[in-house]
């Protein structure tokens, strides 16, 4: 078993954490707000991010935004300087490509990965997240015992940045598919039919997606999905605000062009910021599509 220092122990980096502790690691935990780690019972408190590197095996950051992974890594006093030259490096943060390798390349030969994650909140809570990982084979080999402690689906996507690439695709294409979703119950409704019927016709035809199988956005057909306890977030709107933002920034930076995703984002960021809608579930965007807003 691994010594695994973890630094972010928000919403998603606790019960990481805790899955980390019943697969038999040891954790030292670090969050700038101390009572973080009230939330994972069983790990070393330590007093810094640097000190719960020091003699760890594995590094791992989860953080809210690039700029912290950067002053994380590479700061004054780092985690970069902190870590053992032989220890194996990770960010699961979802941040930009470009960070992602300037934070890799200053590695050089030690093994360092972008391993961000899908699953939310409700996956990191079960141990069953999709890790998207970039970097060399070697560290993903190294990876992924501790990565399979936290995740059901582990893929290596390719070379440093790789895994954040992906995870951008992957995001835009579920923030599309829910939005549209969101229309399609809507619709339904206005048309007298309802949510369980054409939740029953949908999950077994040509429109079955994660959005409406896994995360149906009204309540009743899927028991489990945030629309049943009132959109308390799983992955809340202003962290899709984000993850769009991202993709458009990377979509801009290679030449692409993505106007469902930046029509997307228009969408969220109106939801977030002219409807209150931050700290809800983005699912819940159907309330505002409901009301005629989008």
């Amino acid at each position: 078993m691994a010594r695994i220092g973890f630094i972010g122990l928000g919403n998603m980096g606790a019960p990481m954490a805790r899955n980390l502790l019943k697969a038999g690691h040891e954790v030292a935990g670090f969050d700038v707000m101390a009572a973080a780690l009230d939330a994972v019972p069983g790990a070393r408190r330590a007093a810094s991010a640097a000190e719960a590197a020091a003699d760890a095996d594995v590094v791992l950051t989860m953080l809210p935004a690039s700029a912290h992974v950067r002053d994380a890594w590479l700061g004054t006093g780092g985690l970069m300087a902190a870590a053992r030259p032989d220890a194996l490096l990770m960010d699961c943060s979802t941040i930009d490509v470009g960070t992602a390798r300037e934070v890799a390349a200053a590695a050089g030969e030690r093994d360092f990965l972008d391993a961000p994650v899908s699953g939310g909140v409700m996956g990191a809570e079960a141990g069953t997240l999709t890790f998207m990982v970039g970097g060399s084979e070697a560290g993903f080999a190294r990876a992924r015992p501790v990565l399979e402690a936290m995740g059901r689906s582990v893929v290596h996507c390719g070379a440093a940045g790789a895994g954040q690439a992906a995870k951008l695709c992957n995001n835009m294409m579920l923030a599309v598919t829910m939005a549209v979703t969101c229309e399609a119950f809507v619709l339904a409704e206005k048309l007298g039919l309802s949510h369980q019927a054409l939740f029953d016709v949908a999950s077994k035809s040509s429109a079955q997606s994660w959005a409406l199988t896994t995360y149906c956005p009204v309540p009743g057909p899927v028991p489990a999905s945030p629309a049943n306890r009132g959109y308390r977030p799983g992955f809340s709107a202003a962290l899709m605000v984000k993850d769009l933002g991202l993709a458009q920034q990377s979509a801009k930076e290679a030449g692409a062009v993505t106007p469902f995703g930046a029509h997307a984002l228009d969408l969220y960021r109106r939801f977030v910021e002219k409807e209150g809608g931050g700290g809800t579930d983005f699912s819940g965007i159907i309330a505002m599509i409901r009301e005629g807003k989008a």
